[in-house]
């Protein structure tokens, strides 16, 4: 039996009228999220921002930066009362079989130290650590580095 949930989810590309759930979404779950013009930024740039849509609402959305061959990926969230129900994990899934598709060779992303979750996650499907980052993440106290991941293709 799969840990996954059953509920049936459609990924769709993300829209300008979609930002403002988006951003609702990014500001419950982060202590420094991105806004609302993050967003509209990524869009306006040609970024791949995908939305992970539930049966009844939005479960989660993504941003990524396609450069030659590689895939940036920017931003994987899930919405709070989502989290821990494998919707993270299909997210993922669901990148990279559309990185691979695009024949992109590699996914590359930066993750804090501090998300255990997130980083198990990557692990899981293989990621590597590239890196660090210095400082790259604004913090309660000063800044957090980054981990600076990549997943061959």
């Amino acid at each position: 039996m799969s840990a996954l949930p059953q509920t049936r989810t459609a990924y769709q590309l993300m829209r300008e009228e979609d930002l403002a759930a988006v951003a609702a979404i990014e500001e419950r779950i982060y202590e420094f999220p991105w806004t609302q013009g993050n967003f509209l930024d990524s869009l306006r740039a040609g970024y791949t921002c995908w939305l992970c849509q539930g049966a009844q609402d939005l479960v989660g959305y993504a941003v990524l930066m396609n450069a030659s061959d590689e895939v940036h990926l920017l931003n994987l969230s899930i919405a709070g009362h989502y989290q821990r129900q494998g919707y993270g994990t299909r997210m993922l899934e669901f990148l990279i079989a559309d990185a691979r598709a695009a024949k992109s060779g590699k996914i590359i992303l930066e993750v804090r130290p501090s998300n255990h979750a997130g980083r198990r996650l990557y692990a899981n499907y293989g990621f590597r650590q590239l890196g660090i980052r210095r400082d790259y993440y604004p913090a309660a106290v000063g800044r957090e580095d980054a981990l600076v991941l990549a997943l061959d293709l």
